[in-house]
């Protein structure tokens, strides 16, 4: 069999940049409806952002302030603002140079936004260091936390008194070549046969490339009050989706990236370095977990699982205080880029997938609710069934239609926090926006 061999690094630039880039002629954003309801399903939709390439936070950053008034997302102009209900908008980060602005998350209790703001050189995650303020929510006004912060800084704790970082000793550009129009950057290789591989293909080989480079990383913390920087571990694995519990101030969650067949994915931290646990351990070959993010009373995480890859997929949860496991099933279609819960656990969403992804999906692109089942006992349990896996499944509602949506652009979706509507950012009218739709059928 004749060995496939893939361009990468300065030979897929390269050949990448000698060939047409990939245009596309955005809407211009007073040609996208501001409101309608999806013919497919009934649910009312909401364009929130009012500029083209305004995108929603990460879906395990949290964007909404505690008292449930407002929520934040990243305009072309910097930090946005919107009244949720009302979807009033207005910018949040009005200083010089806002449009370096970019939200970290909100903070769980307090009326302030976390944000850094990259320097006019080297915007790359700290390629040359960031800087980090605290923005009132209220009146704009930005509080230096730290400037010139070696590595990257994604999450907050419960109680606002450290940030979590991410130092690499070098840097390792994971989509170099041309990034493209319309999407969250893309992802470039060239294939066996010279042609461009598809997103997919490419973004697996892209991150099997950044795995083997072993580079020594660590997770630290910033104490917010006093700057003090503690390790909290360090490997050459590639240490990456740090998160700090909504909940408890001490309890960290982190993966290990790369293909997720190849690493053993989710694990959890004490603040202190101590209590290092793996949270899911294969026991087939070619199973893959990952996605990972905990439920808002911070006692779960649940993750993306797949038995094994892209034949059998569920969405799985794992207690903290108990270590009891729960699996829920569902079908091909159903399986999601990203899944999410809201805050009162009764009701997962999922925003679905193209056929290029891990589940090959016929029809996968659309906006999920879905409602958990537990698959209970016949009246007779196993003698270890408290030891064992408890199955579930999951009951789906699309509710709303993303078949023009690129998903090259991850949606990215998250409840508010009164469970009324879903916010997410799509591609499905040209430039990347932020809507919001209405989890009840109108």
């Amino acid at each position: 069999m004749q060995k496939r061999t893939f361009l990468t690094g300065a030979a897929a630039l390269a050949a990448l940049s000698a060939m047409p880039a990939q245009a596309q002629t955005p809407t211009p954003t007073k040609d996208i409806p501001v409101e309608w309801v999806d013919a497919d399903t009934g649910h009312r939709v909401r364009r929130v952002s009012t500029e083209d390439n305004s995108k929603f936070l990460y879906f395990h950053d949290n964007a909404f302030t505690g008292d449930g008034k407002w929520m934040v997302f990243n305009g072309p102009n910097g930090v946005m603002k919107a009244e949720i209900g009302t979807w009033k908008v207005s910018a949040l980060t009005k200083a010089k140079n806002a449009h370096l602005f970019e939200v970290i998350m909100v903070s769980r209790t307090k009326p302030i936004v976390y944000v850094r703001q990259a320097k006019l050189q080297g915007q790359g995650k700290g390629a040359l260091g960031l800087d980090y303020y605290a923005v009132d929510i209220n009146t704009g006004k930005a509080t230096v936390i730290a400037k010139n912060v070696g590595g990257w800084i994604g999450s907050v704790n419960a109680d606002d008194t450290l940030l979590l970082g991410v130092w690499a000793e070098r840097h390792y550009e994971l989509q170099p070549g041309p990034k493209i129009a319309g999407t969250d950057g893309g992802y470039n290789a060239i294939g066996p046969d010279g042609k461009p591989l598809s997103f997919a293909a490419a973004k697996e080989v892209r991150m099997a490339d950044r795995l083997a480079q072993n580079i020594p990383m660590e997770i630290f913390t910033l104490d917010i009050k006093t700057g003090e920087r503690k390790v909290v571990t360090a490997s050459t694995d590639w240490l990456n989706h740090i998160q700090f519990s909504p909940t408890d101030p001490q309890q960290i969650m982190y993966c290990h990236e790369g293909p997720w067949h190849m690493v053993d994915r989710i694990w959890t931290i004490r603040a202190d370095g101590s209590d290092k646990r793996d949270i899911h351990k294969r026991t087939m070959n070619m199973e893959i977990a990952g996605h990972e993010f905990f439920s808002f009373d911070g006692e779960q995480i649940l993750y993306d699982l797949q038995t094994p890859r892209g034949e059998d997929f569920w969405l799985a949860s794992y207690n903290l205080k108990t270590g009891k496991r729960i699996w829920y099933h569902m079908e091909r279609n159903e399986w999601s880029v990203h899944f999410q819960i809201s805050r009162d656990g009764k009701l997962f969403a999922g925003d679905g997938g193209d056929e290029e992804m891990v589940a090959k999906a016929k029809d996968g692109k659309w906006l999920y609710l879905f409602e958990p089942e537990i698959i209970e006992d016949l009246g007779v349990s196993a003698p270890n069934a408290a030891d064992l896996v408890r199955p579930g499944k999951l009951k789906s509602t699309k509710i709303l239609n993303m078949a023009k949506h690129d998903y090259r652009v991850e949606p990215n979706l998250q409840f508010t926090p009164d469970g009324k509507w879903l916010l997410f950012r799509s591609s499905m009218h040209g430039p990347i926006h932020t809507y919001a739709v209405e989890v009840a059928k109108v």
